[in-house]
């Protein structure tokens, strides 16, 4: 089994920043995907970012430019830099891992952090 434990989320200004961590624990050796979704209130859970264990990454066109996803696989940790923050960001941003993707149903969840952003 793999735990995921994320922190960062917050309230901030729109045009603000933050930097969600996630850091993972337990059978770590079979994650190859992390990556963050979000689900903000009365809407689906979207796909935010994912990164591989060599670094390809991908992002949701609502934060291409402006969010940044990346990996220490010493320690097992992905990180989401968000920049230039808008209110339609406002989400629970969960992380998520698995052995192979994370685009469709990944296998482990984190608890989830709120982001809220103000205008």
């Amino acid at each position: 089994q793999v735990q995921l434990a994320e922190s960062g989320g917050g309230l901030v200004q729109a045009g603000g920043s933050l930097r969600l961590s996630c850091a993972a624990s337990g059978s770590i050796f079979s994650i190859n995907a992390m990556g963050w979704y979000r689900q903000a209130p009365g809407k689906e859970r979207e796909l935010v970012a994912g990164i591989t264990s060599g670094s390809s990454t991908n992002y949701a066109d609502s934060v291409k430019g402006r969010f940044t996803i990346s990996r220490d696989n010493a320690k097992m940790a992905v990180y989401l830099q968000m920049n230039s923050l808008k209110p339609e960001d406002t989400a629970v941003y969960s992380c998520a891992a698995d052995p192979h993707t994370i685009v469709v149903r990944p296998r482990y969840w984190g608890q989830g952090t709120q982001v809220t952003v103000s205008s």
